[in-house]
């Protein structure tokens, strides 16, 4: 029973439905590797990044919470450019799949 529910839950066990998950995310994939291929992201990431760690070298000692905000924003930065990361590797990912996929319908002639 749990497996009957898990294969209906999973989009890939529906027909066609499978195939336009890994389309969206090859098209996310190459908007991803724009982004962090664009210069002038790239230099405002670090440009920002720069800029809260000098802040927070030079903030009081005593000052915790600008300390924890300067911090947690360069954390951010990092994150974000982490998930774009991420988004490359499952359009990759997706790929994969879809050359598989093509492969199998090509070796059993379904076109």
């Amino acid at each position: 029973m749990a497996a009957e529910i898990a294969a209906v839950s999973d989009p890939r066990s529906m027909p066609g439905e499978g195939e336009h998950k890994l389309n969206a995310d090859m098209a996310r994939r190459a908007r991803a590797e724009a982004l962090l291929q664009d210069d002038l992201l790239q230099e405002a990431f670090a440009r920002l990044e720069e800029r809260y760690i000098e802040e927070w070298r030079v903030s009081q000692f005593r000052d915790t919470d600008a300390r924890e905000r300067l911090w947690q924003a360069v954390n951010i930065l990092r994150k974000v450019r982490d998930h774009f990361a991420k988004i490359v590797r499952d359009g990759k990912l997706a790929q994969r799949e879809i050359d598989q996929l093509a492969e199998k319908r090509k070796r059993f002639g379904i076109v």
